[in-house]
């Protein structure tokens, strides 16, 4: 499925704005309006892949 997607984004937009990697998650970290905080997420991204 991941695949699916990264090849169907590829053929649409721009070579520099292709997908390189998707994750899919239940959950999501929103902020008291309901707004993503993507903030958390590339923490949560930068903790995953330490060393």
């Amino acid at each position: 499925m991941e695949d699916d997607l990264i090849s169907y984004v590829a053929g649409q937009v721009a070579p520099y704005k292709k997908v390189r990697r998707v994750e899919f998650t239940d959950f999501a970290p929103r902020s008291a309006t309901g707004k993503i905080l993507r903030r958390e997420l590339r923490a949560r991204e930068r903790s995953s892949t330490a060393p």
